[in-house]
């Protein structure tokens, strides 16, 4: 099967997920490239995607500079956790930052980022596992604090579904994402937050359901690595 023909599959399930809930926003494919080569970006691109995601900033890095000219307009997102000492760097490759988790690392990247008013997502453990980064769907003050932090705009929320095959603990986590930013747009006078980041290739459909804007499609997209 074509990449092109796997991506109008794809479209056509979220547009059947979004009837499905009454809904009729657009949703951004993010492709996710991590541990593919640059010509997976190109053929992504060649196909239509115009954002894709990278989980770490050395990967990033040897592969960016690679990138023809002509599809440079590529929005490059930041997905992954990210370590201080890696912020200079992950501010001159991606355009996005769509992984702060953590009021500490939100300041960080804003004395960084200097005259740069670089975009963020605000990454929420919904899903409660420990191993997982991220704010606490109730640690409402410090995710509001982070959208007063100079050069820095926050566009919205992140999160990872639960590793269960449990439709509803899943149902329930992207739930809690669009119940969180409504809490947090209730508290602010501007600066309302648009984005929930939430789906990836094994649960998108019910990611889109529940309000989904963004999905970050891996395995799906190209197949497993």
């Amino acid at each position: 099967m074509s990449f092109s023909t796997t991506l109008d599959r794809i479209q056509e399930s979220i547009h059947k997920a979004q009837n499905k809930a009454g809904l009729f926003h657009h949703v951004e494919i993010v492709a996710v490239t991590k541990t593919h080569p640059i010509e997976t970006i190109i053929k992504a691109a060649a196909g239509g995607i115009r954002s894709i995601g990278e989980n770490k900033v050395q990967e990033a890095a040897d592969k960016f500079f690679l990138i023809p000219e002509d599809i440079r307009p590529l929005k490059k997102r930041m997905i992954g956790h990210l370590q201080s000492n890696k912020i200079s760097k992950c501010l001159k490759l991606f355009d996005t930052v769509d992984s702060v988790d953590s009021l500490v690392l939100a300041k960080k990247i804003g004395r960084k980022a200097q005259n740069k008013n670089t975009q963020v997502l605000l990454e929420v453990n919904t899903s409660g596992e420990q191993q997982k980064g991220g704010f606490s769907p109730d640690d409402i003050d410090n995710m509001i604090q982070c959208m007063d932090i100079p050069n820095i705009a926050v566009k919205g929320l992140m999160t990872v579904g639960p590793l269960s095959s449990d439709k509803s603990k899943i149902r329930d986590s992207f739930v809690l994402l669009r119940k969180t930013q409504t809490r947090l747009n209730s508290q602010i006078a501007d600066k309302k937050l648009t984005e929930l980041s939430m789906g990836m290739s094994r649960d998108y459909r019910i990611a889109v359901e529940e309000g989904s804007t963004m999905v970050r499609l891996g395995t799906i997209l190209f197949g497993p690595r």
